[in-house]
C-alpha cells in the first residue's frame, strides 16, 4: 500500500529559487510548531500559490511548503498567555499580528503565523488571499465574455464599414457626374458672356422688376413647399411612421428592462446560489439550483445579443429595419420552452427549498440588495413567461402601423405567426404538463401509490367527500347503523373521478390516503351508473326515506370476479346531481368509443380513432375553425378558436361528447350565443335529426366494410344475434339508468360460431341499436325490434334523442340557476321534454330518463333546505344578541364559516363572466359578488371596533389573542376567507400601531399570527394559499378575490373573438376551469347548526365603528411618540 506522495522535488527546489527572487511577498513570519504555545521565526516567501519557508534569510533550500489554492486567510485573536514572565514581555507579545491560513478539506490543520507589524501583517492577509487560481479563472471567465461581445461589435462595425465603402463608392461616382455637369455648365457660361454684357446695359427699374419678381417666385415656391410639408405632417401616413416609431423605441426601452431583470436573476441569484451550493455545508444542492433557474442563464446571453442588435439599429434612425433580427431571434427562442414547461414545477422546488432555515436566510439577504427594489425571487422568476406574449403584442402593434407596401411588412408578419404558432406549442404543453402533475399529485397523495394515474391519457374531472353506505349481499343496504354518526365518520370517502376511472380512498388521521381494498379503484368501463333506486325495492324505498334521495349506487361487472355494488351518499342534491352527471358523461364517452370500436373491428377493421382521424373537419384548421394540439377525454383536438356554428355542431356530434367540451360550453355559453339559440339546436337535432346533423356524423353510424352506398340502405341483421342476456338478467328488476349508460355489448353469434360477413353484417346502426334496446330489457308494443334495427330513421332519431336528453340532463343537474332566472327557457325546456315523452318510439330507459329531468326541472323545494343570508337578517324572533365576552371562540369561528359560506354559496356563475364587478354599474351586474364583499368588510371592521373598544391594554390584548384563536379555528374549518377577514382587520394602521398593546399579546399567538398570514399571503399570486386549497377536501370557503384575480387576469389578456369573429374557445376553457373550481366549493355545504344569538351579534351594524374614527380612537388610546 502506497503511504507517501511522490512529487518532482527538483521542480520545487526550482520553484522556491523562484520564490526566493521573485516571490510575490518575503519576510520573516513566526510559524506556531506542533506543539502547543511554540512559536519558530521563519522566512517566508510566497510564490504565485505556493508558500515556501526557510530557516534564514540566507537559506537556499526551503524547510517546507504550502499549496494555497482553495484556502482562506483571516485575523486571529493573541492567544492566553499564563502570568509568569516580566510584564514588558507580555506587552510586546500582545502587539504582535496573528493570523490564519484556513485549508479548504477536513484533516488539514490551520497554519497560525503572526509578524511584528500590524501593517506587514495586512499586506501577508492580502497577499494570501489573492494567490487563489480561482479568481483568475473568474477574471477570465469575463474576459471571455468580454471577448465574445467585442467579436459581435468587431462584426458588426465591418459590415458598417462595408456599407461606409460603398457609400464613398457611391459618392465618388456622384463626384466625378457633377464635375462634368459643372465643366458643361462653364462652357455654357462662357457661350452666354456676351448676351450678359448687354444686360448689365439694361434699364435700373427693369432689374428692380426683374428682382421683385424672383423674390416673389421664390417666396411662392417657399409658401408651397411648406404646404407640402404641413399637409404631410398631418397626414394618417406620417402619423402611422410616427407611432411605429414610437413602438420601436419603446420596445428597445422594455428589451433593456428584461435584460436588466435577467441580469439581476442570474448574477444576484442563480450565480452566488451555485457557489453557495459548493460550500462545507450547503443550504441548497446544485439539482435543486438547476431546477429552480432552468435555463435562464441561456436565455439571458440570447437577449444580451438581441439587445445590442436593437440599439445599433437604433442608432441609424430614422430608417428602422427589424425584421432581419427577429429572423435570427426566432430560430433561437424555441429555449423559452422547457422554461415554461417546468416553470410551475421550479416554484415548487423553490418553495420547498423555503421550508429550510438557512437556504430562506440566504435568499431573504439576495433578496435585500438594493438591484433587486423589494422584489422576490418568484417575481423574477417569471418575467420570462410573458416575453414571447410581449413580442407577440408588439409585433401587431407594429404592423399595424407598417404599411403594405413597406420594405418589411411580411417578414413581420411572418415573424408573427412563427411567435403566435411558438406560443401555441407552448401553451398545449403546459396543459398536458399540468394535467400530468395533477394526476402525479393525486398518486403522491396515495400511500399505496395507483398505477393507473402514470397514464397520460387520464383526465382529471373532479374530487370531493362522499359517504360509502355499508351494503351486505345481493347490494340491499344494511339498516344496522343508519341513524348513527358513525356512518359518517368511518363511511366518509375522499372520491376522485377521472375520464377512465373511479378512485375511492379513505383518510388517515395523519391526512395521508388509502386506496379501499375491495373497490377502490373502479375502471368505469366495469361500471353502470343506477342514480334513484328502483320503486319495486323495498329496501331501496327505505333508503330513499332514510337519505332524502341523496344515494346512488355504482354496479361493478369485473371480468375476473363477482360483481358488486358501490352506494354512495352525496352531503346534497345539487353534489349528487354533479357527481352522477359526471360519472354518467364519462361512462358514456367510453361505451360509446368501445361501440364503435367493436363495430369497426368486426366490420371494416378500422379503429375509431383512425375513422375519426380521417375527418378533417375534426382536426384540421378551416376558416371557421383552428384546433390545438391538445386532445379531450375523447382524444380528439381540443378546439382553440371556432365559430357559434361550429361550436353547436361539435355539441350535437353524434360520435362523441367530451365532457370537458360540455363543462366549458356550458359555463361560457352566454358570451357568444343565448340559451334560446342553444335549446332552439338541440329541439332541431331531436325533431329534424337528418337536416340538423352533420352528414359525416351520419355516415359514421351507416358505415360498413362492403359498401358505402349503405348509407342509404339498412343491413340485415339475424334475430340470433340480437339475443338478450341470461335469465337472471331478464329477471332482475330494471334499476333506473342514465340515459345513455347501457351495459357492456357482448356479440354472441348463433350456435357459438363466428358469422360470416355475408351473412351477418352489423352495422354501427345496428349495433347502436341492439345496446339501446338491451339496456331497456324490451321494447314498446307495436314495434318488431328486427324492425327498428334496419329502420335507419328510427335509429337515427333514438340516437339524437340520447344526445338531446344527455346535453340536457347535464344542463339541467349542473347548471339549475339558468332555469330559475329565466322562465321562458324553463317552459321551453318542460314543452320539449314533455313533446319526447308523447314520441311513440322512445325505449324504456328514455322515456325514464325523460321524467328524471323533468322531475329535477319541477323541483321548486330544491334549494329550501339550505339557509339563506336574507332569512337570518330577517329573524325576529331571535334570542336578544350576546356581546363578545360571553361567546366562545369556537361559537364565533362556526358561524362566521357559516355566514361566510351562505354568502358565497349565493354567487350565481354568470357573475364571473365579463369583468362585471370592475364595471361602474357592478352593483346591478355583480349585486352577490358585491355583496360577497361588502360582508367581508363588514366582518373585519367588526373584529377591528371590538378590539378598539376596549380602554384598557390587558383587554385589548385578550380580544387580539381571542379573534386570532378564532382565525385558527377559522382555518381548521377551511374557511381561507373568515381567516383573511381576521388578519386584515388586525393588520389595520388603527391597530397595527398599538404598540402597547401589542407588548401584551404571547408569543406563541404571535406565532399563530404568522402561520396564518403566510397561509394567506398573496405573495406569488397566492401561491400558498391554492397549494392548501389543493390539499383539503370541500366543505371550504376560498378567498374570492384570489379567483376575480384570475379571471381578469384572463379577460385583459385575451379577447373574447378573433379579427376574424370566431370565438376564442381557449379563453373559455380556462374560464370554465377557474368557475368548476369556485363551483366545486360552493356545492358542498358545512354541518352546522345555526345558531341565532351568535350570528346577530356579527350581523350588527351598529358594533361597526368607520375608519376615521378607529384611527382618532387609536390615537387617543396610545398617542403618537414627539419626533
Amino acid at each position: 500500500m502506497q503511504k507517501s506522495v511522490r512529487y518532482n522535488e527538483g521542480h520545487a527546489l526550482y520553484l522556491a529559487f523562484l520564490a526566493r527572487k521573485e516571490g510575490t511577498k518575503r519576510g520573516f513570519l513566526s510559524k506556531k510548531a506542533t506543539e502547543a504555545s511554540r512559536w519558530h521565526e521563519k522566512w517566508f516567501a510566497l510564490y504565485q500559490n505556493v508558500l515556501f519557508y526557510f530557516e534564514g534569510e540566507q537559506s537556499c533550500r526551503p524547510a517546507g511548503m504550502y499549496l494555497l489554492e482553495g484556502c482562506s486567510c483571516e485575523r486571529a485573536l493573541a492567544p492566553p498567555r499564563a502570568g509568569a514572565g516580566p510584564g514588558g514581555a507580555r506587552d510586546a507579545l500582545d502587539k504582535q499580528y496573528y493570523f490564519t491560513v484556513l485549508f479548504g478539506h477536513e484533516g488539514q490543520k490551520p497554519l497560525e503565523l503572526r509578524c511584528e507589524e500590524e501593517q506587514d501583517g495586512k499586506e501577508w492577509m492580502e497577499a494570501i488571499h489573492q494567490a487563489s487560481y480561482a479568481d483568475i479563472l473568474i477574471e477570465r471567465e469575463v474576459l471571455m465574455q468580454k471577448y465574445i461581445h467585442l467579436v459581435q461589435i468587431v462584426e458588426t462595425e465591418k459590415i458598417a464599414a462595408n456599407q461606409l465603402r460603398h457609400q464613398l463608392e457611391d459618392q465618388d461616382t456622384e463626384i466625378e457626374r457633377l464635375k462634368s455637369e459643372i465643366i458643361a455648365l462653364n462652357k455654357t457660361k462662357e457661350r452666354m458672356r456676351p448676351y450678359q454684357s448687354n444686360q448689365e446695359d439694361e434699364d435700373p427699374d427693369i432689374k428692380k422688376i426683374k428682382k421683385v419678381q424672383s423674390f416673389m417666385r421664390g417666396w411662392l415656391c417657399r409658401r408651397k413647399w411648406k404646404t407640402i410639408v404641413q399637409d404631410y405632417i398631418c397626414s394618417p401616413h406620417a402619423e402611422s411612421m410616427r407611432k411605429r416609431n414610437q413602438i420601436v423605441f419603446t420596445m428597445v426601452e422594455a428589451e433593456s428592462e428584461y435584460v436588466h431583470q435577467l441580469y439581476i436573476l442570474v448574477n444576484g441569484f442563480l450565480r452566488p446560489l451555485r457557489m453557495a451550493a459548493s460550500s462545507k455545508k450547503p443550504p441548497i444542492s446544485h439539482d435543486d439550483v438547476s431546477s429552480i433557474f432552468l435555463n435562464s442563464e441561456t436565455i439571458m446571453f440570447l437577449h444580451e445579443i438581441f439587445h445590442q442588435g436593437l440599439k445599433a439599429r437604433i442608432a441609424n434612425w430614422p430608417t428602422l429595419i427589424l425584421a432581419d433580427l427577429f429572423d435570427i431571434l426566432l430560430p433561437m427562442l424555441n429555449i423559452y420552452q422547457e422554461f415554461v414547461r417546468n416553470h410551475q414545477y421550479s416554484l415548487q422546488v423553490l418553495a420547498n427549498c423555503k421550508q429550510n432555515r438557512d437556504f430562506d436566510k440566504l435568499l431573504k439577504q439576495y433578496e435585500a440588495n438594493p438591484a433587486c427594489e423589494g422584489r422576490m425571487l418568484e417575481t423574477f422568476l417569471t418575467y420570462p413567461m410573458f416575453q414571447i406574449p410581449r413580442y407577440i403584442i408588439t409585433l401587431h402593434e407594429l404592423l399595424a402601423h407598417t404599411p403594405h407596401e413597406h420594405v418589411e411588412r411580411k417578414s413581420l408578419e411572418f415573424a408573427k405567426s412563427k411567435l403566435e404558432e411558438l406560443s401555441r406549442v407552448m401553451h398545449d404543453e403546459v396543459s398536458d404538463t399540468e394535467n400530468i402533475r395533477k394526476n402525479l399529485a393525486i398518486e403522491r397523495m396515495i400511500v399505496e401509490g395507483c398505477d393507473i394515474l402514470l397514464d397520460t391519457s387520464q383526465t382529471f374531472i373532479r374530487q370531493g367527500s362522499l359517504i360509502q353506505v355499508p351494503s351486505v349481499e345481493r347490494g340491499k343496504l344494511s339498516k344496522v347503523r343508519l341513524g348513527s354518526l358513525s356512518l359518517k365518520k368511518e363511511g366518509e370517502r375522499q372520491c376522485f373521478l377521472f375520464t377512465k376511472h373511479f378512485l375511492i380512498c379513505t383518510r388517515s388521521s395523519g391526512g395521508k390516503l388509502h386506496l379501499l381494498k375491495t373497490g377502490g379503484v373502479l375502471s368505469l368501463i366495469e361500471c353502470t351508473l343506477v342514480e334513484e333506486p328502483d320503486t319495486s325495492d323495498d329496501d331501496s324505498k327505505g333508503s330513499g326515506q332514510v337519505f332524502g334521495h341523496l344515494d346512488f349506487k355504482i354496479v361493478v361487472e369485473p371480468p375476473d370476479a363477482a360483481p358488486f355494488t358501490v352506494v354512495l351518499l352525496a352531503p346534497s342534491r345539487q353534489e349528487k346531481a354533479a357527481w352522477t352527471s359526471d360519472i354518467s358523461q364519462c361512462v358514456d364517452n367510453i361505451r360509446c368509443n368501445g361501440l364503435m370500436t367493436i363495430v369497426f373491428e368486426e366490420n371494416s377493421k378500422v379503429s375509431v380513432p383512425h375513422m375519426i382521424k380521417s375527418d378533417a373537419r375534426l382536426h384540421k384548421d378551416d376558416t371557421d375553425i383552428c384546433f390545438s394540439k391538445t386532445l379531450n377525454s375523447c382524444k380528439v383536438p381540443q378546439i382553440r378558436y371556432a365559430s357559434v356554428e361550429r361550436l353547436l355542431e361539435r355539441l350535437t356530434d353524434l360520435r362523441f361528447l367530451s365532457i370537458d367540451f360540455l363543462n366549458t360550453f356550458l359555463h361560457t355559453y352566454r358570451i357568444f350565443t343565448t340559451a334560446a339559440v342553444v335549446l332552439g339546436k338541440l329541439s332541431d337535432i331531436y325533431k329534424r335529426p337528418f337536416t340538423s346533423i352533420p352528414v359525416r356524423s351520419l355516415e359514421l353510424f351507416f358505415a360498413t366494410s362492403q359498401n358505402s352506398r349503405a348509407v342509404l340502405e339498412s343491413a340485415p341483421v339475424d334475430r340470433a344475434g340480437v339475443e338478450s342476456s341470461p335469465a337472471a338478467d331478464a329477471t332482475e328488476p330494471s334499476p333506473c339508468r342514465s340515459p345513455s349508460t347501457p351495459r357492456h355489448l357482448r356479440y354472441r353469434q348463433p350456435g357459438g360460431q363466428t358469422a360470416d360477413n355475408s351473412h351477418c353484417s352489423v352495422s354501427p346502426a345496428s349495433a347502436f341499436a341492439i345496446a339501446t334496446a338491451a339496456a331497456g330489457h324490451g321494447s314498446p308494443p307495436g314495434f318488431n325490434n328486427t324492425e327498428r334495427t334496419c329502420d335507419k330513421e328510427f335509429i337515427i332519431r333514438r340516437t339524437a334523442t340520447n344526445r338531446v336528453l344527455n346535453v340536457l340532463r347535464h344542463w339541467v343537474s349542473k347548471h339549475a340557476q339558468d332555469f330559475e332566472l329565466n322562465n321562458e327557457l324553463k317552459m321551453n325546456v318542460l314543452n320539449l321534454l314533455e313533446e319526447v315523452l308523447r314520441d311513440p318510439d322512445l325505449l324504456p330507459q328514455e322515456r325514464k330518463a325523460t321524467a328524471n329531468i323533468l322531475r329535477a326541472l319541477s323541483q321548486d323545494d330544491q334549494d329550501d333546505i339550505h339557509l339563506k343570508l336574507e332569512d337570518i337578517i330577517q329573524l325576529t324572533d331571535c334570542p336578544k344578541a350576546e356581546c363578545f365576552e360571553t361567546l366562545s371562540a369556537m361559537e364565533l369561528a362556526e358561524q362566521i364559516t357559516l355566514l361566510d359560506h351562505i354568502v358565497f354559496r349565493s354567487i350565481p356563475y354568470e357573475e364571473f363572466l365579463g369583468q362585471g364587478w370592475m364595471k361602474l354599474d357592478k352593483n346591478e351586474r355583480t349585486p352577490y359578488i358585491m355583496k360577497t364583499s361588502q360582508h367581508f368588510n363588514d366582518m373585519s371592521n367588526l373584529v377591528a371596533s371590538q378590539i378598539m373598544n376596549y380602554a384598557d391594554v390587558s383587554s385589548r390584548a385578550n380580544a387580539i389573542e381571542k379573534w386570532v384563536a378564532v382565525a385558527d379555528i377559522c382555518r381548521c374549518l377551511h374557511n381561507y376567507n373568515g381567516v383573511l377577514e381576521i388578519t386584515s382587520a388586525l393588520n389595520r394602521s388603527a391597530i397595527y400601531r398599538l404598540k402597547k398593546t401589542w407588548a401584551k399579546v404571547s408569543k406563541q399567538t404571535k406565532a399563530l399570527m404568522d402561520k396564518l398570514q403566510k397561509t394567506i399571503s398573496s405573495e406569488g399570486r397566492f401561491k400558498n394559499l391554492r397549494e392548501t386549497l389543493k390539499n383539503c377536501n370541500p366543505p371550504a370557503v376560498p378567498y374570492l378575490g384570489m379567483y376575480l384575480t384570475d379571471l381578469a387576469f384572463i379577460e385583459e389578456g385575451t379577447p373574447n373573438f378573433t379579427e376574424e369573429g370566431l370565438v376564442n374557445f381557449s379563453k373559455m376553457r380556462m374560464i370554465s376551469h377557474i368557475i368548476r373550481e369556485i363551483r366545486q366549493f360552493q356545492q358542498t355545504s358545512y354541518r352546522i347548526d345555526h345558531q341565532p344569538k351568535v350570528t346577530q351579534y356579527l350581523l350588527d351594524k351598529a358594533l361597526i365603528i368607520d375608519e376615521d374614527t378607529l384611527y382618532e380612537l387609536s390615537l387617543k388610546i396610545e398617542p403618537r411618540l414627539p419626533a
